[in-house]
């Protein structure tokens, strides 16, 4: 077999190129187009035609071909066609969808634009916390062992039954004492699962006593600062109670079909009202007001069975009642709470909201009586910071108020508000409460009144916070917005406490950065800094500090204006904190990169941004994981990218330099660096069109060292191969032939490095197909790459072989021989007078041998040894029957070879690839398909004045199956 005989076959590359070209087909202008729109023909049977009509359809066609998707589809949607193959759920297992559905309906009868009560219950568990002890008693004390004395009366069997409903377990008594504010709340998570399991095991009545006991423990107010948590929590059991009475009532009314969405109540049957009525004569049975308030507001909803007109009836009877609680944060909660049942059940009755609000205001003088004053004196706690508790309450029910009022409503609660003394209280839940457009026209008179509100019981500065709120919202008049900014800046620097400070400056910040220029930015970043900076208040400070970096963000894009400002790097150096500092140093990398549209040279961006990257950069250490390794070099190679010096190549193959020192801890950078030296290379040859002066030159050969150097600090080995190969061709493409030299000897040394598998997404995979396409690649390259005058012919293409010769391949593996069949065709075109292609001013060894036959002998025995090689290995796969689709597979391979680029006009070489033919169809596994158009491609070639000799080869050429 090693006797073959290789000779290359002779080709004219422009010949082969004008063969290839299509031929040109003149097209009319009603023939098919593929950009014309396509008309689907869209038949229709009529169905009254008489009988016997040939065809009754009315059809549109066009003609173009039928739209292949539509023709696949046979005309039906198959969306459609899914949802008409549904079932039908039966009424059984719909009833708790049905429920959920009607739930979600009823709830969006709101609007998305309200804000509900959920997303608030979080921030108000959060802010109103307590290191104090508390404690829940629940009194579940019973008379049922008393003998009941002869001749009891009627009334007593009842007052036993209604002390019995105020316990919830009989013959018992609970009190937890001394508990921490989580297990507190653990604790009434217990008992919200415990209403559920009592629920679910047909104890209605125990139930009941849950939801009673847990309703009484909202008039303790021992540990005041947790009372709007406990609220929270409780009320949690009470929505409970209340959606689980309202589904057992409703699944009562769906038997035997389910009730309609808007129902009457002449759909619900008499079992349901019964029970319905049942439910509500219980809870008129509770002795205490605030359980009993609490309870029937809970299943306020379930009126809609009994009375057409019972909610609205109901809910003034419920607001009169709250008259009766004594203590006035108790009261307001309550109010609250039916202000939110009432948003859910009857949003349109606006009525019972202003009532209940109007209360509210009411109550105000009660703060200042005797009873709340001494309360406060017992629990430490501060008339401001006893305000603040009532925030919740008032907020939330001015948010219902409010909810799509007209804008003449927020004039009237202005003037309740002075008519109350301008209650800072009442007038900060106000303008949180409307919207922000309605408060903006009124900025103004917003700070007079604030002006005049007395800044013992609520601090001015919070006032300020929520006006600066609805003005980052919605924008004032614009001749009044720089008088507002002063007024409210006098009031906010004044502040003494850095946090109540840095919390109000930052509201106000982004009306700043909305409206005005970088001088008052700036301006308020310096008070920002004065305040922030003794006794090192901004540590405690760090979310709000990156906040206001986070608005400045916003609305300045400009970074030549942002660094220009005098106190923005000062302000960036109170991040002492690393984490904190790398997440800000991470959110200006992102702005810059997304709003950052033209390149830079910008000495001031320039320097400010590598002292951000250097920050990121230097934050990465061992223990830093690959994913934020990967996310922090993808914002640095984002700046790298932006940075351009013009013509001014020098200078950025310095910033390069500076970079590498700078950024060497992270490897996609510095595979960047290397990527930016290369384009910077091949830009300098585009401008000097090919023809280097003295200087460029020097130049071009400093990227390439500058390369060279970089590349062996990569840990990844195919980066490190793919980046010599590509360093080599910029080489080559720009005269620099010893350096061209130096990379591909490179690539080729650290070959047996590349690892036999590597990992790819966290999993090991084989690395035979990569180090394949390298080495393709680099076999591509070789063409034109000039032979050194001192290695000999061929050395570099010699070398590669021999290190794949030497590689220790995976086992089973027909890699090494794919690589011997992929440098035949090199070879072979290697031996051809003219090359496929060259490099513009680079001598290949076309020029240097010029047709040597020593040159050609020497490719032709390395092709034999090649081709010698490869018979072996197909022999030795012959005699394992389980390796005969490799052997198959691997025989066609070579046989393309030497159909496209061996001279089969030689009778050995035309009687191997016969061979090579037969084998790869010997056991049928070749593809039929791509054996027909191999064949068909043959009988085209032959048709060629210089190929004629393949008519006789395709003769005994034939396709045979596996038997």
């Amino acid at each position: 077999m090693a006797a073959v005989q290789w000779r290359s076959r002779g080709r004219n590359y422009d010949t082969e190129l004008q063969r290839c070209r299509p031929e040109a087909a003149p097209v009319e202008f009603g023939d098919y187009h593929p950009l014309k729109p396509i008309m689907v023909t869209d038949t229709k049977t009529r169905r009254g035609a008489r009988k016997g009509s040939t065809s009754s359809s009315s059809s549109s066609s066009s003609s173009a071909p039928a739209d292949p998707l539509s023709s696949m589809l046979d005309g039906t949607d198959p969306l459609s066609m899914f949802a008409s193959e549904a079932p039908t759920i039966s009424h059984s297992a719909s009833t708790g969808d049905l429920g959920r559905k009607r739930r979600e309906k009823e709830e969006e009868a709101v609007g998305q634009d309200f804000e509900p009560w959920s997303s608030k219950r979080g921030e108000i568990l959060a802010r109103f916390t307590t290191t104090e002890k508390l404690s829940i008693n629940l009194f579940m004390g019973s008379d049922k062992g008393k003998a009941p004395s002869p001749g009891s009366a009627v009334s007593e069997k009842v007052r036993t039954r209604l002390e019995e409903l105020d316990d919830l377990e009989e013959g018992s008594q609970r009190e937890l004492l001394n508990l921490s504010q989580q297990d507190y709340a653990n604790r009434i998570e217990e008992l919200n699962q415990s209403l559920k399991e009592a629920w679910a095991s047909d104890q209605k009545v125990k139930a009941l006593k849950i939801v009673i006991q847990c309703s009484k423990l909202l008039s303790d107010t021992s540990v005041i600062q947790f009372y709007p948590s406990k609220f929270v929590l409780i009320t949690d059991i009470l929505d409970t109670f209340g959606r689980l009475v309202y589904d057992r009532i409703w699944t009562m009314c769906s038997d035997p079909r389910p009730l309609p969405e808007s129902f009457t109540v002449d759909d619900v049957n008499d079992t349901a009202k019964e029970t319905c009525l049942n439910w509500f004569f219980k809870i008129a049975s509770i002795r205490e007001l605030l359980p009993r308030l609490y309870v029937e507001a809970a299943i306020l909803k379930c009126n809609r069975f009994l009375n057409k007109s019972g909610i609205q009836e109901t809910l003034p009877r419920l607001t009169a009642m709250i008259r009766g609680i004594g203590d006035p944060l108790v009261a307001a909660y309550t109010r609250a709470y039916l202000c939110r049942v009432g948003m859910e059940v009857a949003p349109q009755l606006k009525d019972s909201l202003n009532r209940n609000f109007f209360d509210l205001l009411g109550t105000f003088r009660q703060i200042s009586g005797e009873s709340v004053q001494n309360q406060l004196v017992q629990q430490r706690v501060e008339v401001p910071e006893y305000l603040t508790l009532y925030s919740p309450a008032i907020n939330w029910i001015l948010q219902c108020i409010a909810y799509r009022a007209p804008e003449p409503l927020l004039t009237e609660m202005m003037e309740r508000c002075k008519k109350l003394g301008n209650n800072a209280l009442l007038l900060n839940s106000v303008m949180r409460a409307f919207r922000p457009e309605f408060v903006a026209a009124r900025a103004t008179d917003f700070i007079g009144m604030i002006k005049d509100c007395d800044e013992a019981g609520f601090p001015k500065h919070l006032l300020f916070g929520s006006l600066g709120r609805s003005l980052a919202c919605a924008d004032p008049p614009e001749s009044e917005r720089l008088t507002i900014l002063n007024e409210a800046w006098k009031v906010v620097t004044k502040v003494r406490s850095p946090q109540d400070y840095i919390n109000c400056a930052e509201i106000w910040m982004e009306f700043t950065c909305r409206h005005f220029t970088k001088r008052e930015v700036n301006t308020i970043l310096a008070d920002i800094i004065k305040h922030m900076t003794p006794d090192r208040a901004f540590e405690d400070a760090y979310p709000q500090l990156q906040s206001v970096i986070r608005k400045i963000l916003t609305y300045l894009h400009d970074f030549s204006v942002l660094f220009a400002m005098e106190r923005f790097l000062p302000f960036l150096d109170m991040f002492q904190k690393d984490s904190v500092r790398v997440e800000v140093c991470r959110s200006i990398m992102e702005v810059f990169i997304k709003h950052q549209v033209e390149h830079t040279r910008d000495p001031v961006i320039l320097n400010a941004m590598l002292h951000i990257c250097k920050t990121m950069h230097d934050s990465v250490n061992a223990l830093t994981l690959e994913d934020e390794k990967r996310s922090l070099a993808l914002l640095i190679i984002g700046f790298i990218r932006m940075v351009s010096f013009g013509r001014d190549f020098e200078q950025q193959l310095s910033f390069c330099v500076e970079a590498r020192a700078t950024f060497c801890n992270l490897e996609p950078v510095l595979v960047q660096l290397i990527h930016t030296v290369n384009q910077l290379a091949m830009e300098t040859s585009r401008v000097m069109r090919g023809s280097h002066s003295r200087k460029t030159a020097a130049f071009v050969r400093a990227c390439a060292a500058y390369s060279f150097i970089t590349i062996p600090s990569l840990s990844s080995i195919f980066s490190r191969l793919s980046l010599y190969l590509l360093s080599g061709q910029v080489a080559l493409a720009n005269q620099c032939l010893s350096q061209a030299d130096a990379f591909l000897k490179a690539a080729v040394s650290i070959l047996p490095e590349v690892p036999r598998s590597i990992s790819v997404e966290g999993k090991l995979r084989s690395s035979e197909s990569f180090l394949l396409d390298f080495i393709n690649n680099f076999l591509a390259t070789l063409l034109v790459v000039p032979d050194h005058p001192e290695h000999g012919v061929l050395y570099l293409v010699r070398g590669l072989l021999n290190m794949v010769q030497d590689y220790t391949w995976e086992d089973n593996s027909d890699a090494k021989v794919r690589v011997y069949v992929s440098a035949l065709p090199l070879l072979a075109a290697m031996s051809q007078e003219t090359y496929l292609y060259s490099i513009p001013k680079v001598d290949s060894n076309e020029t240097l041998y010029g047709g040597d036959p020593k040159f050609l002998s020497e490719i032709n025995k390395l092709s034999e040894t090649l081709i010698g090689q490869i018979l072996d290995h197909l022999k030795t796969l012959g005699r394992d029957e389980q390796s005969t689709r490799r052997q198959g597979a691997l025989a066609f391979s070579l046989f393309g070879v030497l159909l496209a680029h061996g001279d089969l006009r030689n009778n050995k070489l035309s009687q191997l690839a016969i061979n090579l033919w037969n084998l790869s169809h010997k056991h049928g596994y070749c593809e039929t398909r791509v054996s027909v158009r191999t064949l068909e491609y043959i009988k085209h070639q032959a048709l060629q004045p210089d190929m004629s000799h393949l008519t006789d080869t395709v003769q005994r050429l034939a396709l045979q199956s596996r038997t």
